[in-house]
């Protein structure tokens, strides 16, 4: 396992919510790993001003296109959007 790329997404959620954005992020964990194409790892940080989900990858070409999967589009943004303050921030990295 060798990741070279980095998917961060932060939330600004508040905390009555954030129970719900968590229950998105273990419903979905396994299923990330075992179906979408170069996924690797996925963590969840959590901070007072925000929470965080980095998704390891084995190229930037499959950490961009997880953006455009229905798993992406239809069940985690679906389930997370109720639970956002704002709109997420989305970064992507490529690890040295």
């Amino acid at each position: 396992m060798n990741v070279k790329a980095y998917l961060e997404i932060t939330m600004k959620i508040n905390p009555e919510n954030r129970p719900a954005a968590a229950k998105v992020y273990t419903d979905f964990r396994q299923p990330f790993l075992d179906t979408v194409k170069g996924a690797l790892t996925k963590a969840l940080l959590i901070r007072d001003e925000d929470v965080q989900v980095i998704h390891g990858f084995d190229s930037m070409e499959h950490a961009k296109a997880y953006l455009d999967t229905e798993m992406f589009k239809d069940d985690v943004v679906a389930g997370l959007r109720p639970t956002w303050a704002a709109e997420p921030d989305i970064r992507f990295y490529e690890a040295a």
